[in-house]
């Protein structure tokens, strides 16, 4: 690496908690996800996140297809490499010659019982990957019969790519909004319209609050809290700058232990609370050196627990995010996406349908709202 050179991430995920089921384990299974290049790169170097595992993982062989060559992986050296309970690694750099544009596709292989705990759901216009029986690992086109699509990551939690120092990586924080589609959306935007330095990640997992986790094993699938997770999985080679959109869960979630013993209301938090803790993330990302941006709460009215108490909090929440000098900028979502007459409501055309996530439209227009000066 020179001095003209650094290390960017351009393909990211969190590490979340697996819903747990009595077939948690796999064994002989090969793992293939598509990585879409960004920018002009010489090499590549992935990481792999058991962070939420409580036993170790052994990937047995790894590969990385370009083109249609397979490159091995190596882990010092070696083919094989075993990842503690909640530990990572990354690999020894792979060279290769990258061009924005291009899909390579990593591959690994897990040939013994493996407890498939460090995961998180994705989708988007470029998430997803696969997975098929066997040692594929070096198998161009893998056969229908014997393979499936899959929209859970798997222990693949980073990808970085040596490249010039004017290329760089803007983070996406958060919950389920997030795992969804408008980052993908949002590099496709960068793509299209002009930020070609620019990659977008991101760090999201389903259900998780900023104050909050679940110990149970029924909502233990719903991930880690706040404190948890930012130190974790918002350090990032080439990261400048952070956009963080969460906390909606922690306002939805309390129910009253006599509705569900799990979700107590002593769970809900104040306003005050909940900016507090905005405010550690911010103090963190400041320490890192990253711009910060905020996106506003979206609308949740229709939602199966809305209430005008839920309602105020999360106006109280907004309204900090627009009005706090604390960050670089608030990305104002509720506003772009909610229905003018009736505002604590998507939109029709932006809801989904369960009216607390986008529609595709509606994570479309998210990406449209990220400030052109972020991404620069």
């Amino acid at each position: 690496m020179s001095n003209t050179t650094h290390w960017a991430s351009i393909w990211g995920n969190a590490m979340s908690i697996a819903e747990n089921r009595p077939e948690r384990y796999a064994r002989h299974i090969t793992l293939r996800y598509p990585i879409r290049v960004p920018f002009d790169g010489t090499a590549l170097r992935l990481t792999f996140d058991n962070y939420t595992g409580t036993e170790p993982v052994t990937l047995a062989k790894t590969t990385l297809l370009a083109g249609e060559t397979f490159l091995p992986v190596t882990f010092d050296g070696q083919r094989a490499v075993t990842i503690g309970a909640g530990r990572n690694v990354t690999c020894d750099p792979v060279e290769v010659a990258l061009h924005a544009g291009d899909t390579v596709f990593v591959s690994f292989y897990l040939a013994d019982f493996t407890l498939m705990r460090s995961v998180v759901f994705t989708c988007g216009k470029l998430s997803g990957g696969c997975y098929a029986n066997g040692d594929e690992t070096e198998t161009l086109r893998l056969d229908v019969n014997t393979s499936r699509a899959t929209k859970l990551n798997y222990f693949l939690s980073n990808v970085s790519i040596l490249t010039a120092r004017e290329n760089r990586t803007v983070i996406c924080y958060g919950d389920s909004i997030t795992a969804q589609d408008w980052p993908d959306d949002l590099q496709l935007r960068c793509a299209r319209d002009g930020f070609g330095h620019t990659a977008i990640i991101r760090r999201a997992a389903s259900g998780t609050r900023i104050l909050r986790e679940y110990s149970c094993l029924t909502y233990e699938s719903y991930g880690l809290m706040g404190s948890r997770r930012f130190g974790h999985e918002i350090p990032t080679d080439g990261a400048d700058a952070v956009i963080i959109q969460q906390g909606i869960n922690d306002i939805i979630h309390p129910v009253g232990e006599d509705v569900n013993i799990f979700r107590p209301m002593s769970d809900l938090p104040t306003a005050a609370e909940l900016i507090g803790g905005l405010k550690n993330y911010i103090a963190q990302a400041r320490e890192m050196g990253l711009r910060v941006y905020v996106g506003t709460l979206l609308p949740m009215g229709g939602w199966r627990t809305d209430a005008a108490f839920r309602q105020a909090l999360r106006h109280d929440f907004n309204d900090f995010i627009r009005t706090t000098e604390l960050i670089d900028g608030c990305i104002d979502f509720d506003a772009a996406l909610r229905d003018s007459e009736r505002p604590d409501w998507f939109l029709p055309e932006y809801d989904s349908g369960d009216h607390l996530h986008p529609s595709k439209r509606g994570y479309e227009r998210m990406a449209q709202e990220v400030p052109a000066a972020l991404l620069w």
